[in-house]
């Protein structure tokens, strides 16, 4: 028993022999299996735009979410003016249905979230 777990060990056995196969079969049952067992927790990080990027998503049949850096608006108080004047180039004629502002860490506005139709 103590030469075969030295053997599996050392990776000893020839390509195709049993004990090779149960070795590679092994390392394919972790390699599927453990995320569900260990639970890594790991998520993708969200996407940053940068300040002339629109990130622009199909929300069913006519819907749009635009998504817009706080940088590209003009800095005025009417908020819902100036996302209308940077959509308009991106979607065409759209009607905004709701506005959903994306605040950093400090809680100044980083970006919008726009749904809009047409």
């Amino acid at each position: 028993m103590k030469r075969i777990l030295k053997s599996y060990l050392f990776w000893t056995y020839e390509r195709g022999s049993f004990h090779y196969d149960v070795m590679v079969t092994l390392i394919l049952v972790f390699i599927f299996a453990s995320p569900f067992v260990l639970k890594y927790r790991d998520q993708p990080e969200g996407r940053r735009l940068t300040a002339k990027q629109a990130l622009v998503t199909a929300d069913g049949a006519n819907g749009l979410i635009i998504q817009l850096s706080a940088e590209q608006l003009p800095e005025n108080n009417d908020v819902q003016a100036a996302i209308e004047a940077v959509i308009k180039p991106i979607a065409g004629n759209v009607v905004i249905d709701r506005v959903e502002t994306v605040n950093d860490s400090s809680g100044h506005p980083s970006a919008y979230k726009v749904w809009a139709h047409r």
